[in-house]
């Protein structure tokens, strides 16, 4: 096949259902072959099937694109292993990696116990961490024996990671560390020819339908603004040669629109040169949080009208 990731090999991770299912069929469309992971739980992590994996690399075989299954679960270290040695094994390299799987379970925070909040940190940001950590080893490695790789990471975060989220602290805090995650990986991995970079998706999934009902409204006519595809051409973009020198950047995209996303900057500053009274202190915050842009509000929170 044709296309700007002819000749690269993609993992995409929870790749059974929604944005996952929507980027491998993108990349495979692109020319890619690919790596076609989802453990195949519930909307909340319950549960197991390879089936959904397995679906979608036969669909897009059907297409006449090449793709495997791989049902491991890539926040252990045996299955973000096996993810990788699967793409290996399959095709002998490894170009690009997505890490996009994931689950919620909301709680407003009185209510959140420790099992659900270890639960959402472990498929997001665990999840993400070690399928990064297997690929940056093999990527290394070919770096180092004189075969680097145009290697490429596309990391899925979240506006309720960038503004935070009401009755999702664990999602929220999960997904602002894939943002640290992202900056920290495209430091260390740019001596390898590797580049990261995120997105922070707005289109209708699954966990979507559970926290925001009203996305899941599909228009009966123009343009969906809401489609999970419309995500896809940048991931495909961003996974592929075609975004040399595009590297620690996030990337709001919903619909039709992509937003790059600044991160944070030093504001207002108050410097007296000696320490501070608490009262001083608080003066000095007080004059100074003026001078502040006005903030995205958190997700939920009550407008104040």
């Amino acid at each position: 096949m044709t296309g700007i990731c002819a000749g690269r090999v993609a993992a995409v991770t929870g790749a059974g259902r929604g944005l996952g299912r929507a980027h491998a069929l993108a990349l495979a469309a692109e020319g890619a072959r690919v790596v076609v992971n989802d453990l195949g739980v519930g909307p909340g992590g319950e549960g197991g099937s390879a089936d959904p994996a397995r679906r979608v690399a036969d669909e897009i075989r059907a297409l006449g694109g090449e793709a495997v299954a791989h049902s491991g679960d890539i926040a252990t270290t045996e299955g973000a292993a096996a993810l990788v040695a699967t793409a290996l094994d399959a095709y002998g390299r490894l170009d690009t990696l997505v890490n996009n799987a994931g689950f919620l379970r909301d709680r407003m925070l009185v209510n959140l116990d420790e099992d659900d909040w270890d639960a959402v940190l472990r498929v997001h940001l665990k999840g993400h961490f070690l399928p990064l950590k297997h690929a940056a080893g093999y990527w290394r490695a070919e770096s180092k024996a004189g075969r680097a790789r145009r290697a490429r990471v596309v990391n899925t975060t979240s506006g309720a990671g960038l503004l935070g989220s009401v009755g999702q602290g664990n999602y929220a805090a999960a997904k602002a560390g894939i943002v640290a995650l992202t900056l920290v990986a495209a430091a260390e991995l740019a001596r390898y020819g590797v580049q990261v970079n995120a997105v922070a998706p707005a289109a209708r999934t699954r966990m979507t339908e559970r926290t925001f009902p009203d996305a899941m409204a599909v228009p009966t006519t123009g343009f969906d603004a809401m489609a999970p595809e419309n995500v896809s051409p940048l991931v495909v973009w961003l996974a592929s040669a075609d975004s040399a020198g595009v590297s620690g950047e996030v990337f709001e995209v919903e619909g039709g629109r992509i937003t790059v996303m600044e991160g944070w900057h030093p504001g207002p500053t108050a410097d007296k040169g000696h320490r501070w009274t608490p009262a001083e202190a608080g003066g000095a915050v007080r004059d100074l949080l003026p001078g502040l842009r006005e903030p995205a509000p958190v997700y939920g929170a009550p407008s104040g009208d």
